[in-house]
């Protein structure tokens, strides 16, 4: 979360009611951790506030995982992306089932075309993903993923390519805008998400990746240490879920309240935004001096 803050920083904060109903949104990982550590928060403020959501994950994750086979822990990581689905209020996920830290010896064409396809189907009216120009990114996975996206987003919404997909009942898709969260240190972000009002969320979300462990097993794997040697934690409660969750509440949310003490808030995460909906002199023009016929 320690990004380059020295562009001019918008503060998003959570919205009464619903007013995103009808909007849609497209989240695009490489791997299972990806969404609850950069976005959760702000994916479930959106939820809340009525957009619906859809996951996407580029890669099978066989290399994130204890168990010695990697077809037993792409399983395990696929269980455990369904169950962040149900936490965060995603409708759907689709897994496109690449090869984990080998995304960039995929054909570019038919990764970007796939995303093509899904973004036309779905009609998102906003994108999260990696920044496609993100500084010290050394994971191939995370900058494959967000140059297909950049690159697809930008396609998607012309009627020359690909025009099997208009047969078949599909329209091109505009989408509005774009939230590059911060997965490195020193990558530029301009917006600044409040996620307070959603933090239980955001460690529920944390607390379902079991399987690679950064986050979601981490607590349980203490307490049984600890017990081995005959101590206890009380903070880490009595049961395994129990002790995922306060793990995180006390060791991994400290990146996200100093961004948000930053800012005057109490917990955030932060993003590069884009915009497509900037105010056009053209429009403006037309809507002071058109005159009916």
């Amino acid at each position: 979360m320690d990004g380059d803050s020295s562009l001019e920083v918008t503060i998003e904060r959570a919205r009464l009611g619903k007013p995103h109903q009808g909007k849609v949104l497209v989240a695009i990982q490489a791997h299972a951790d990806d969404i609850p550590l950069f976005c959760g928060g702000t994916i479930a403020k959106l939820v809340q506030e009525g957009y619906t959501a859809y996951l996407i994950q580029t890669t099978n994750d066989e290399k994130c995982g204890p168990t010695p086979s990697l077809g037993e822990t792409i399983l395990s990581n696929e269980r455990d992306v369904e169950k962040l689905a149900q936490v965060l209020g995603f409708k759907q996920v689709f897994f496109l089932g690449y090869r984990n830290h080998r995304l960039d010896e995929v054909s570019p064409v038919e990764l970007r075309a796939r995303l093509i396809f899904l973004f036309r189907l779905l009609q998102p009216d906003t994108i999260f993903t990696f920044n496609p120009w993100g500084h010290r990114e050394e994971n191939p996975d995370h900058y494959v993923t967000g140059h297909a996206v950049e690159a697809a987003c930008w396609m998607a919404s012309m009627d020359k390519d690909y025009p099997e997909h208009f047969a078949a009942g599909l329209k091109p898709c505009h989408i509005k805008e774009k939230y590059y969260w911060v997965a490195r240190r020193g990558q530029p972000y301009n917006r600044v998400v409040e996620i307070t009002p959603v933090l239980e969320t955001k460690i529920a979300a944390m607390a379902v990746n079991k399987t690679q462990g950064p986050a979601g097993s981490q607590g349980s794997r203490l307490k049984a240490r600890l017990a081995a040697q005959g101590l206890y934690l009380p903070a880490l409660g009595d049961d395994d879920e129990t002790a995922d969750r306060e793990y995180i509440r006390l060791f991994l949310l400290e990146p996200y309240r100093q961004l948000g003490e930053k800012y005057g808030l109490e917990y955030a995460e932060a993003f590069y935004y884009e915009s497509r909906e900037e105010p056009s002199p053209v429009k403006e023009y037309i809507a002071k001096h058109a005159r009916p016929l």
